[in-house]
């Protein structure tokens, strides 16, 4: 029993921290904690990635229930980062829209458990209980600004639509069960060999139909434009990038651990899911006006390309989802401090069109933007490129060249809105320009994130390795 303690020791310690710090925070001065919360828990955050990050592998527990490897341990770092980097871009949006509350760094947390148990699992009960973890705490998130029509909107349609995808997903799993005899990973894949029985080949449908809608797979993309555009901008950066990475841990993990048996029955709809994505992403967020919304259908076609290296079904195929992963939440957290930075005589903005002629007013952000955004859209020599050209390769090398070919002519139509918003913040009709001023912490970021865009070329800071070995942990070689 303390060997299973011991796996699952940084969650316990989250947890914790959770439930101690929201008895203090109830029972004293309440949202006057909630800075010095926030601030906590980010560092607390990137201690317990650095323990985990530099942890060897120490194998299962609880009768095979969690599974903490070289796979889980790259999700579980770089979604512990990513929170903390977006908790802190936050904290002068959330001061100065009056919405820093105690429960907001606490429910942060909570969510944060739940993702670091769904990418750990080694039974579908304990995926689906670390995934409502997760989504019920996104779910208060998303609405916190209750005097605020669009945000209770976002998070009334995340729960509905939520709780249809837990259904889809519950259905999966019980099907499932009812084929295989059991919910352990190691049990199904065993069923799930050989003649497999149909029942179970419905089951794995629901289920990868659950979990494409916890990735913003189209179609099962609807919720999240609404969502993006009606949380706290804080919350927006948020989604987009930790529960983006825990939901694609999650579903690898699944489809290796549970059913690597038969790829190529879950090959097909995996693709079909990334050609979807791609397209679906690419030509909706044309349209957009609104640079949230467009942030929105960007996510939809980015987890299309990531979808396209998991769909390969091969250990290189998995090590360039990793790495576009990493690279996606990175890009993301360089666009989101720009966008939380985006005010126009003291009020908060996020029309596309206020972007005319930033350059002039703000030519440092400008240039950092430019980065991100030829970065977004696959240009090189900026890293993006190359995360697209890695899923590219990995599709090509599994006999998906169409799949790849498709992603080739999505990237193009995609560059347009990326192309529109560089056009726009140098070459752009003359306005009111934004606000000058950006907080330390927002403007460090977005540098920083440009830096990596460029500088990452030289040997991708070390991940390409690391991605590599947790991906043959997962698949094997």
């Amino acid at each position: 029993m303390s060997a299973d303690l011991t796996i699952i020791l940084p969650e316990i310690i989250l947890a914790i921290y959770a439930m101690g710090a929201l008895l203090v925070a109830v029972y004293t001065g309440k949202d006057a904690l909630a800075k010095p919360l926030l601030w906590t828990t980010a560092a607390l955050f990137t201690i317990i990635a650095f323990w985990i990050g530099v942890s060897p592998d120490v194998g299962t527990g609880f009768s095979f229930m969690i599974v903490k490897d070289g796979f889980s341990r790259f999700a579980q770092v770089t979604i512990l980062l990513s929170a903390a980097a977006v908790l802190l871009l936050g904290h002068d949006y959330m001061r100065r829209a009056g919405l820093m509350k105690f429960e907001y760094p606490i429910l942060i947390t909570l969510s944060v458990i739940g993702m670091m148990v769904m990418v750990a699992s080694g039974n579908l009960l304990t995926l689906y209980m670390g995934l409502e973890l997760q989504s019920l705490s996104l779910y208060v998130v998303a609405s916190m600004r209750r005097d605020s029509i669009r945000s209770t909107e976002a998070g009334l349609k995340y729960f509905v639509l939520g709780a249809l995808s837990s259904g889809l997903l519950l259905y999966g799993i019980s099907l499932t069960y009812g084929f295989a005899g059991t919910t352990e990973f190691r049990g199904v894949i065993l069923a799930a060999s050989g003649e497999t029985p149909l029942g179970l080949l419905f089951g794995l449908v629901f289920i990868l139909s659950g979990l494409a809608f916890k990735v913003s797979a189209a179609p099962f993309h609807m919720w999240t434009p609404d969502v993006y555009e009606g949380s706290p901008t804080p919350v927006t950066a948020f989604l987009a990038t930790a529960p983006k990475v825990a939901a694609m841990a999650m579903f690898a993990r699944i489809v290796f651990d549970a059913f690597g048996g038969i790829v190529g029955d879950w090959q097909q709809i995996v693709a079909f899911l990334s050609l979807a994505s791609m397209f679906v992403g690419s030509i909706a967020a044309i349209g957009q006006s609104d640079i949230k919304r467009l942030m929105a259908y960007s996510s939809v076609a980015h987890m299309g390309y990531a979808l396209m290296g998991l769909a390969a079904g091969t250990a290189g195929g998995v090590q360039a989802m990793l790495l576009y992963m990493a690279i996606y939440v990175v890009m993301n957290i360089g666009t989101f401090a720009f966008i939380l930075s985006m005010r126009r005589e003291g009020r908060e903005t996020t029309d596309i069109a206020s972007l005319n002629q930033l350059s002039k007013a703000r030519p440092g952000a400008a240039l950092c933007l430019l980065v991100l955004m030829f970065s977004l859209a696959g240009i090189p020599p900026m890293v993006g490129f190359f995360a697209k050209l890695y899923v590219l390769q990995a599709a090509v090398e599994a006999g998906l060249a169409w799949l790849a070919i498709a992603g080739v002519i999505a990237t193009v139509i995609g560059a347009f809105y990326y192309l529109r918003i560089v056009y726009l913040v140098y070459f752009g009709e003359a306005e009111t320009h934004l606000d000058r001023d950006m907080p330390p912490v927002q403007w460090f970021a977005m540098v920083v994130s440009a830096l990596i865009m460029v500088l990452g070329v030289i040997n991708m800071f070390g991940i390409e390795g690391l991605a590599a070995v947790a991906a043959i942990t997962l698949v094997g070689v």
